[in-house]
């Protein structure tokens, strides 16, 4: 036993070696829980083929291929409507496969990461590259990787909730129980994948990774995750739903009209109602939206903003308010002392060049000694505040490990967030112990008089007011090594000073806040730093105005939840707050109706996050559990970066609404159009292919690259979108009956010019010309519909992939009319240079009268 110790010792500080990595790796496989099994091709083809509007499609092609065997009237009908329903199922099947493969890739970049030994270095990787026999240290708010043996720890507690069900954190030890375990919750010497770390430090060895761990022999519950719609999307099918009513009742309608009217023998007529309900649907709308989405998530992520959820894509485009907190998001997270206090001497400037005092080394020595971060060639270890210790003693030719030979460590408390302070005991050269206790000034248990009292809070709020972060240490003197645990000895301590450090903003935040501000969002500040300290940041960056608040957790304890609800719109600082008062801040807002956003890194910030409407967690310095509650991840933690999330959000939104605006309104159009017809005695303006043809070709493709429209320059100027706002209100649905109604007097009057003015009744003449002015039109007016405000060339030119898709489709509308045999395929004629010119102008009025429409409307504004 004696000799494995040393080996042991030496195998947990070298870890594996690449070979043996490779090896291992390529015996026990990767590090991942195997998928439910995905859907085959088939059966997503029957769920394509099943939707409404392709059963009205296949209905189509049936009955037309059946009045071309009995009637012998063509294949064309049953060719071009079977083409549109491959077109359709093709497009669904891909644009499936396309989010499948999107959402795998930002699974990937969001996938949490590991601290492993490897090659006698510690190194951060991914936790699906995590092998059997890997040493991986474990630090507070980590997840844990893999199944494994603890081999060293310090006061390590983890959260085994989702594999026990029991939410107290279990705390843990090297040595095995003395009975055989009873279930996977007695296991006290092990760490189990998928638990977090709540508290503490430790090593553990892997024993089992993947589908061998104790989460991979329950993967199968965990893989019953179902995709469920958007509120967008619902709204989105509602809409489709009742378009898909409203079609079919016209398509009735039309063929009792027709049979009425004695326009054609009944299936005839039957197969116009059927190729009016197809056309009246729009079932390029779902496709549109869930491109629109994927689109957007791939821009945000491209923009440092991985998104989590899908829903939360539309819910950050109505964000009200951004709870922020400021370490690293706001400020640029290199926190660096500038200012420091030893106790009973002058404060000092620390200035780069100067010599530090005496006094001043002497505080600096204990704040060295009670610290844990390491700065060395390759990387920084440790959190902001220990960093920027570390960098005044190399700056000053001094070092933690200098002070350590004097007074090594036999003990440590860590930092807890509930107490603010960690505390170290050592062993010094005369035989005495140290215990150095540091920390947030008011946690620090001191005892000074009165006028030592008021001289510390006179320099405390110098240092507070120049946006210092202050913090203090103390300590006590042993002249024997305690025998009491180093939790109680901190009591009685001797002052020793403070150091003043600041966390400089980033250049951009106040950009931003401005930015959120001209939105209509309010951006809120929450920090563990002193009241004083939090408001002159908060002032630097634009979010503290002169009547606002700043309010302390203890301030906040005193106000029950109705003081809150009343006082928080005047709030713009929230100081030294708790886990549980960032709650209560976030329902505050939410019970007013706001939508809230809330950043946050650690683990005492995940029930926050998943509070907030938006959860956001920092990629950088964010802890996996938070990481783990969060609907959106920042790769940078840049404020900035969830600003530009909103954006694209509204951008999102808006693009659908436009693609709204641009299929439905013509969608009506041609309903009252057909119907209208029939109702003056004209019979049926268009057949069934002219109708699909339109459908496919004028309104579907052009109406895809909508997705990729830029977004409003006016979008960031407006208020947040309520989350239970109509999609026909701010004018949708009044500029939708104008172009309805433009398009139904357009073509009904270019039918009739063309049949009845132009030549003697010739209705093939007439649904020429209407083909063209309907589908070439509406694609033209796809430009006025893009743009909210006038239309530029700039704004013209921007999409170049809707420009090219446009010209495609209208070329092959042109050719349809040109190519006798296509022609006659569509039941189209040749028309003369006069027709020509009648139907190109007509073609042009829609997208005039909307843009004079835009014009009237933004006078009738002012």
């Amino acid at each position: 036993m004696t000799q494995r110790k040393p080996e042991q010792a030496e195998k947990l500080t070298k870890g594996l070696s690449s070979a043996q990595v490779s090896q291992n790796r390529e015996q026990f496989g990767r590090n991942i829980l195997q998928e439910a099994k995905k859907e085959s091709i088939w059966k997503k083809l029957i769920l394509q083929l099943t939707e409404i509007t392709s059963l009205i499609l296949l209905f189509a092609v049936v009955l037309s291929a059946y009045m071309a065997i009995s009637y012998n009237s063509g294949w064309t009908k049953p060719i071009v409507i079977g083409s549109i329903v491959v077109l359709n199922v093709l497009i669904g099947l891909y644009q499936e496969q396309s989010a499948e493969k999107s959402l795998a890739a930002l699974r990937d970049m969001s996938e949490p990461t590991t601290q492993v030994i490897r090659d006698g270095t510690s190194q951060r990787i991914s936790i699906s590259d995590i092998v059997v026999g890997d040493v991986v240290t474990l630090n507070a708010g980590d997840q844990v990787p893999a199944d494994g043996e603890l081999k060293k720890l310090n006061a390590l507690t983890i959260d085994e909730s989702i594999l026990t069900g029991e939410s107290e954190p279990v705390e843990k030890t090297t040595k095995a129980p003395e009975t055989a375990p009873d279930s996977v919750g007695d296991h006290i010497n092990k760490a189990f994948s998928g638990t977090l770390v709540t508290h503490g430090t430790g090593t553990m060895v892997v024993s089992a990774i993947g589908m061998k761990t104790e989460i991979g022999k329950i993967a199968d519950l965990l893989n019953t995750t179902k995709r469920h719609k958007t509120a967008l999307q619902q709204r989105l099918s509602r809409l489709s739903l009742i378009m898909t009513f409203i079609a079919v009742v016209s398509g009735v309608f039309m063929f009792i009209l027709s049979t009425l009217h004695e326009l054609g023998n009944p299936m005839d007529n039957l197969m116009i109602g059927v190729s009016l309900a197809v056309a009246a649907v729009p079932e390029t709308l779902p496709v549109i939206v869930t491109i629109s989405l994927s689109v957007g998530v791939q821009k945000m992520a491209k923009r440092n903003a991985i998104i989590r959820r899908l829903n939360s894509v539309e819910t950050i485009g109505s964000v009200d308010v951004i709870a922020s907190d400021k370490t690293g998001t706001l400020t640029q997270n290199k926190m660096t002392i500038t200012r420091l206090w030893a106790f009973n001497h002058k404060p000092e400037n620390i200035k780069a060049g100067q010599m530090l005092s005496d006094p001043a080394t002497s505080l600096m020595r204990l704040f060295a000694l009670d610290t844990n971060a390491v700065i060395n060639e390759d990387h920084a270890e440790g959190d902001a505040t220990e960093l920027a210790i570390i960098r005044l003693l190399h700056q000053h030719h001094l070092s933690r490990e200098h002070f350590e030979q004097d007074a090594p460590r036999i003990a440590e408390r860590p930092f807890s967030s509930d107490k603010k302070t960690m505390s170290t005991l050592h062993e010094l050269k005369n035989g005495h112990f140290l215990l150095i206790v540091k920390g947030a000034l008011d946690k620090l248990p001191i005892f000074l008089s009165e006028s030592d009292s008021q001289q510390l809070n006179k320099i405390h709020d110098e240092f507070a007011n120049d946006a210092l972060r202050v913090l203090g240490v103390a300590y006590r003197e042993f002249e024997k090594k305690p025998v009491e645990d180093i939790e109680s000895l901190e009591k009685k301590l001797t002052f020793a000073g403070i150091i003043g450090l600041i966390d400089p903003p980033r250049p951009e935040a106040k950009k931003a806040v401005h930015q959120a501000k001209q939105a209509g969002i309010k951006t809120i500040m929450i920090t563990g730093d002193h009241k004083a300290t939090a408001r002159a940041i908060a002032a630097q960056i634009g979010i503290y105005q002169n009547d606002d608040l700043t309010v302390s957790g203890s301030d906040l304890k005193k106000w029950d939840d109705k003081t809150l609800a009343k006082k928080i719109d005047k709030v713009s600082v929230f100081a030294r707050v708790s886990p549980e008062d960032k709650i209560r801040i976030v329902k505050a807002w939410q019970q007013k109706g706001k939508v809230v956003a809330m950043t946050g890194d650690g683990v005492n910030d995940a029930p926050a996050l998943k509070a907030a409407d938006v959860g956001i967690a920092m990629g950088i310095t964010g802890t996996e559990v938070a990481k783990g509650a969060s609907d959106l991840i920042l790769t940078d933690d840049n404020f900035a970066t969830i600003i530009e999330a909103v954006s694209s959000g509204r951008t999102i939104y808006q693009n659908v609404l436009k693609a709204i605006e641009f299929l439905v309104s013509v969608n009506f159009a041609q309903i009252f159009l057909m119907v209208g017809s029939v109702l003056f005695g004209w019979g049926v303006p268009l057949i069934a292919e002219q109708l699909l043809l339109i459908n496919v070709l004028a309104d579907g493709i052009p109406g895809f690259y909508l997705s990729r429209e830029q977004g409003e320059a006016q979008a960031m100027r407006q208020p947040p979108i309520p989350s239970d706002q109509s999609i026909f209100s701010n004018g949708v649905g009044l500029r939708m009956f104008i172009r309805s109604t433009i398009y139904t007097i357009l073509t009904l009057a270019i039918y009739a010019f063309g049949r009845f003015i132009l030549t003697d009744n010739n209705s093939q003449v007439g649904a020429t010309m209407l083909f063209l002015t309907l589908a070439l039109g509406s694609m033209i007016d796809i430009y006025p519909i893009k743009a909210r405000e006038s239309l530029t060339l700039k704004s013209i030119k921007a999409n170049h992939a809707l420009n090219v898709a446009l010209l495609a489709a209208a070329a092959i509308i042109i050719l349809v009319a040109l190519i006798q045999p296509l022609q006659k395929s569509f039941g189209l004629v040749e028309l003369t240079l006069f027709q020509w010119t009648i139907s190109l102008i007509a073609m042009f009025i829609p997208a005039i009268l909307l843009e004079l429409n835009k014009k009237i409307l933004a006078k009738l504004k002012k």
